[in-house]
C-alpha cells in the first residue's frame, strides 16, 4: 500500500483492530537476519526452489529459506560487526555500503562514521592493498543528525571480494564487484509479484518452501451498489481472477495496478533483450513470450476483467469490505466485491492496455488487438465521465487510492495512445495536461507519459516537440543530481523524502534519472546519482538494512505482508521491498521505532505497516532500476 491509500488506512482502522491484525508484537515468523542465498550467474538467472548454489559459470537463486552464508552472498559492514576491539577509541559505528554489489565502473561510495582518520584502505581476497585513498571531510546529514565521511573506491574495478577498513572503526566492510551484480536482485523483484499472485496454487515446483494453495478464484465476485448500472445491478456476479494483491493486504486496485503493471512493462520497453534472456521459473517459463511480459500478464488479464463491457467504465477495485487478519490467502474466505467506477481507473486501465497492446503485438496479436480496445473504450469513457472521482462507500474499509485531480491521468493515457496508435489527435490532450517533469507515484503519473515518449522518441511524428521532452527531463534529472553534491551521505534525499514509502521514492529519481542518461549518455552525473539511490535502498542507508527481503546481509525478517507472516517459514518471502524510513508520525505498532529522526525511523516489525510493508509499486521501480544500471554500467 503506497504512502496516500495506506493514510487513508490508517484513519479508517482503529489502533486496536491493528494491534490484533498484525499479531500485536510484529513478530510474523521472523527470525535474526541471514546472509542471503541469492547467487549471481554469468548467463540467464534461473530461480528454483532447490538450494542456491554457486560457480563460475552458473547460478540459481534459491526459493528456499535462507539459512547459510553462499559463495556469491555479498558481505557487508551491515551485519557482519567484528569482534569487540582491544581499542577503547574505536568506534561501534558501521560503515554503510551497497550489500548486494557494485558494477566494475559504477560509482563505489561507503559512508564512514567520523573519526579521526583520513584515509581508508582497500584489500583483495587475498589480504592485497589495492587501495589506499582519502576519505571526504566529514559533514552532517540532516534527515539522520549524523556526522560522516565518504569513501570512494570507484577506481577499484576487477571483479572479486574486497574489504574496506578505516583505523578507529570497529568492523570490517564487505563487497562484492561484478559483472552480474544485479542479474539476481533483478529476476528475486519480479519473482516476488509470482509470490504474490492471487486465484492459483503456488506450487513447490516454482514456490520452493514458500509453497501455498491458491487463495482468492474470484470467479464469484459481487457488484458492489457504488458500481451498480442498470444491466449490472447491484450484486450482479461477475468473474474477475487473477491479478496482484495489492500489497501485505489481499485486495486489488486498478490504480495502484496501473503504475505497477507500467513500469515493468517500460523496463521491457527498454532492455528487451536483458529480459528475453531471463529465466524466472515461473509456471509460464519457457514459453515463447519472456517471463517478465507472462508475469505481468497475470495482472492485465485481471484489469481486463474489470472493466465493464456495458460501457467501458473500469471498476476502482476488488476487495472485501475489511482487511483480513494476518492468515494465508486460502483461509480468507471474505465476500469479494467490485467497487466504484471513476476516471482515474479507467484513464490508468487506458495507460497501461495502450501501452501493452504494442509490447505484446509481436507475441500475440489477437491480445494486443484486445488490449487496445480495451483502452480506446476506457478512454472514452473517460472523457465522456471526466471528473468521477473515488469516494469510499461506508461499508467499504480498506484502501481508497483516490485522487480528485486526473489532469496526470489524462496525459499519460493520451501519451500512451498516442504511441499506440500513430494517432496525433491523442497527444493534444498531453499537450494540454502535462508540464515539467517530477518523480513519479501512484497519484501523480503524468511523468509516466513522459518515460514512454522518451523510450520511443525515434518513432515519435512531428506533433511532439522533441527538444521540449528531452528538457524536461534533462531539468528534472539535473535537480536530482545537485542534491546528491550537497549531501553527507552521497544521496539526493531530504528530510521530506521520508515518507510512507520512502525507499519507493527513491528509486522513482532513480528511474528518472536513467531516462533521462539515455537520452543524453554524457550526462554520467545522472548515472552516479542513479548509482547511488540503488545504493542507498541496498544498504547504504542511516538504518543499515538492505531493504530487498532475501538480499544483502541485514535484511527485514518481519515485513508487513500476510504471506510472509502467516506462513511456516522463518523470515520474509525474498524479493520485496520494504516501505522504508518514515518521518510521519506513527503508531501503528506498541513496540518503540527506534529513533524519531526521519532517515532512522524504520522498523523491522510485522506491526510496521507505515515503514515495513510491501507493495506491488514499490517493487516496480526497483526491477526498473536495476535492470537500467545492470544494462547501462561496465
Amino acid at each position: 500500500m503506497s504512502r496516500q491509500s495506506a493514510l487513508q488506512y490508517l484513519s479508517l482502522i482503529t489502533l486496536s483492530s491493528l494491534l490484533a491484525a498484525c499479531g500485536g508484537s510484529g513478530n510474523g515468523g521472523g527470525s535474526t537476519p541471514k546472509p542471503s542465498s541469492a547467487a549471481v550467474s554469468s548467463s540467464s538467472v534461473a530461480i528454483t526452489s532447490s538450494t542456491a548454489i554457486s560457480s563460475s559459470s552458473s547460478v540459481v537463486i534459491s526459493s528456499s529459506a535462507p539459512t547459510s552464508s553462499s559463495a556469491a552472498t555479498v558481505s557487508s559492514s551491515s551485519a557482519m560487526t567484528s569482534s569487540v576491539s582491544s581499542s577503547a577509541a574505536n568506534v561501534t559505528t558501521l560503515i554503510k555500503l551497497n550489500q548486494v554489489g557494485y558494477k566494475p565502473n559504477s560509482e563505489k561510495l561507503a559512508v564512514i562514521p567520523a573519526v579521526a582518520a583520513t584515509t581508508f584502505t582497500v584489500k583483495d581476497a587475498y589480504n592485497t592493498v589495492v587501495l589506499t585513498a582519502n576519505l571526504s571531510s566529514a559533514k552532517t546529514w540532516t534527515p539522520s543528525a549524523e556526522s560522516v565521511k565518504l569513501a570512494d573506491f570507484s577506481s577499484i574495478t576487477a571483479e572479486g571480494d574486497y574489504t574496506l577498513t578505516v583505523d578507529g572503526v570497529q568492523n570490517t566492510a564487505s563487497f562484492k564487484i561484478s559483472a552480474n551484480a544485479y542479474d539476481a536482485l533483478n529476476a528475486g523483484a519480479i519473482k516476488a509479484y509470482y509470490y504474490n499472485r492471487a486465484s492459483i496454487d503456488l506450487l513447490e515446483e516454482y514456490a520452493g518452501v514458500y509453497k501455498r494453495a491458491a487463495g482468492h478464484a474470484d470467479t464469484t465476485v459481487y457488484v458492489h451498489e457504488s458500481a451498480a448500472t442498470s444491466l449490472r445491478p447491484a450484486n450482479t456476479i461477475i468473474s474477475a481472477p487473477k491479478g496482484w494483491y495489492d500489497a501485505g493486504d489481499y485486495n486489488l486496485y486498478i490504480v495502484n495496478s496501473g503504475i505497477s503493471t507500467y513500469t515493468l512493462l517500460a523496463a521491457y520497453e527498454k532492455y528487451p533483450t536483458y529480459f528475453q534472456g531471463q529465466n524466472l521459473h515461473i509456471p509460464e517459463s519457457g514459453n515463447a513470450i519472456p517471463d517478465v511480459l507472462d508475469e505481468a500478464l497475470w495482472n492485465l488479464e485481471w484489469m481486463l476483467s474489470m472493466q465493464d463491457p456495458n460501457d467501458g467504465g473500469v471498476y476502482h477495485k476488488l476487495t472485501s469490505k475489511n482487511f483480513s487478519g494476518f492468515v494465508m490467502p486460502s483461509a480468507d474466505t471474505s465476500a469479494r466485491y467490485v467497487v466504484g467506477k471513476t476516471t482515474a481507473a479507467a484513464l490508468d486501465f487506458a495507460a497501461v492496455m495502450a501501452a501493452a497492446s504494442r509490447i505484446y503485438k509481436p507475441y500475440d496479436a489477437t491480445l494486443s488487438t484486445k488490449m487496445l480496445d480495451a483502452a480506446k473504450a476506457a478512454w472514452v469513457w473517460a472523457k465522456t465521465n471526466p471528473t468521477v472521482y473515488y469516494s469510499q462507500p461506508s461499508d467499504i474499509k480498506t484502501g481508497e487510492y483516490g485522487d480528485g485531480n486526473v489532469a496526470d491521468e489524462f496525459a499519460w493515457a493520451a501519451a500512451e495512445l498516442y504511441i499506440t496508435t500513430e494517432e496525433d489527435a491523442y497527444f493534444a490532450d498531453f499537450n494540454q495536461s502535462v508540464g515539467s517533469a517530477d518523480v513519479p507515484g501512484w497519484p501523480n503519473v503524468k511523468s509516466l507519459g513522459l518515460i514512454s515518449l522518451a523510450h520511443n522518441i525515434d518513432s515519435l511524428s512531428y506533433v511532439v516537440d522533441k527538444d521540449l521532452l528531452k528538457s524536461r527531463l534533462n531539468t528534472l534529472a539535473t535537480n536530482i543530481s545537485s542534491q546528491k553534491t550537497t549531501s553527507a551521505y552521497g544521496v539526493p534525499l531530504t528530510s521530506g523524502d521520508f515518507y510512507w514509502g520512502s525507499n519507493s521514492g527513491a528509486l522513482n529519481k532513480a528511474l528518472m534519472l536513467t531516462v533521462a542518461y539515455e537520452l543524453d549518455n554524457t550526462k554520467t552525473n545522472y548515472l552516479k546519482t542513479a548509482q547511488s539511490l540503488l545504493d542507498y535502498v541496498l544498504g547504504r542507508n542511516p538504518t543499515d538494512y538492505s531493504f530487498v527481503t532475501g538480499f544483502g546481509v541485514k535484511y527485514p525478517q518481519n515485513v508487513h505482508h500476510r504471506p510472509s507472516g502467516s506462513d511456516t517459514v522463518a523470515g520474509s518471502i525474498p524479493g520485496f521491498l520494504a516501505g522504508g524510513a518514515n518521518g510521519e508520525n506513527k503508531t501503528d505498532c506498541t513496540t518503540p521505532y527506534p529513533s524519531t529522526l526521519s532517515a532512522k525511523s524504520y522498523l523491522d516489525a510485522q506491526c510496521s505497516y507505515m515503514t515495513n510493508e510491501i507493495a506491488i509499486n514499490w517493487n516496480a521501480p526497483l526491477v526498473y532500476v536495476s535492470a537500467a544500471l545492470q544494462n547501462l554500467t561496465e
